[in-house]
């Protein structure tokens, strides 16, 4: 029969024994508690340059991570090297121009998700080919021989649009101009209009939502250009997500977009930042890849990717 001082040491060992289970469950929970959350990167194309990229997208990447629980960096990406740091698996959601979506739609598989809302014609936008008032080029035909300033070549409202416009009126861009440049550098769009104002072009591919912009801002007048030509809408700026994405995130990072307002922000070295405003956005839309159709057919009649043939 167990003595009086040997029943009490076995219930001090039972007693450590529950302790320690105990303890093992509250660190397993703590575990739980501070599990590392998933990190993502989504890659943003530079409209202008890497810093004013990131100063647009930061609070929208952070608002999106506070959203669907994810970690998201957000990395600009030079438009020439969007592919192939894309197909090598970097990025799992995009943000491009609607022709670098077709161009992953089309040889990367990537899913849509929603389109930037921006001025008068919401997620879609248009080209244009301008002249200054008073140059004395008054239609499309004028333009033969005369000097053309091109946005980047891949912008589907500063080069694919005009470019097609001009095939449509059997112009072509690379016999009839007497000249054409594309300009380097930031800022590529504000330059076409400049570079007409001041003379060192005659005709300029423009965006229209950048002429509704500067003419918002005050940088020029609609009376200062004649408008020779203007493509159809297509849609603007583009969501995208890799297809091996978790379609359930994609699911929740698609309504994050769709949801935001204009008062929602997000926290930015120790600011409350305004995310829609700072990203030059209205909002967003939800499109069908159909809607992108019209760039295809463009891209095509243009001979540009994903359908150029040599």
């Amino acid at each position: 029969m167990p003595t009086f001082s040997s029943c009490v040491s076995i219930l001090r060992q039972g007693f450590g024994r529950l302790a320690i289970f105990g303890l093992l469950l509250l660190v397993i929970a703590g575990c739980e508690q501070t599990k590392e959350r998933p990190k993502l990167k989504i890659g943003y194309m530079n409209c202008n340059n890497e810093q004013e990229t990131r100063q647009r997208f930061v609070p929208l990447t952070r608002y999106l991570s506070e959203q669907v629980g994810v970690d998201f960096e957000a990395v600009p990406v030079d438009t020439h090297d969007f592919e192939d740091r894309f197909k090598a698996g970097e990025f799992a959601f995009t943000h491009t121009n609607s022709l670098l979506y077709v161009v992953l739609h089309e040889n990367q598989k990537l899913q849509l998700l929603s389109a930037e809302k921006r001025g008068h014609f919401g997620a879609r936008s248009a080209g244009a080919i301008i002249a200054r008032a008073d140059s004395g080029i008054t239609k499309l035909e004028d333009i033969r021989g005369k000097r053309m300033v091109f946005g980047p070549m891949m912008a589907p409202t500063g080069y694919l649009a005009q470019y097609d416009l001009m095939l449509a009126a059997g112009i072509d861009p690379e016999r009839d101009l007497g000249y054409y440049a594309i300009p380097s550098g930031s800022f590529k769009h504000e330059k076409l209009v400049y570079g007409l104002y001041f003379g060192q072009f005659d005709v300029a591919a423009a965006p229209v939502l950048d002429l509704e912009v500067m003419a918002k801002e005050g940088k020029i007048t609609a009376e200062d250009f004649v408008v020779l030509a203007q493509s159809e809408l297509i849609p603007y700026c583009t969501f995208g997500a890799a297809a091996e994405t978790d379609p359930e995130l994609v699911a929740k990072v698609r309504k994050a977009l769709l949801g935001l307002t204009a008062d929602a922000t997000a926290l930015v070295d120790g600011e409350q930042v305004r995310v829609l405003k700072a990203a030059w956005v209205d909002g967003f839309e939800e499109l069908l890849d159909s809607d992108y159709d019209p760039i295809r057919e463009m891209a095509k009649r243009a001979n540009m990717p994903p359908y150029q043939k040599f």
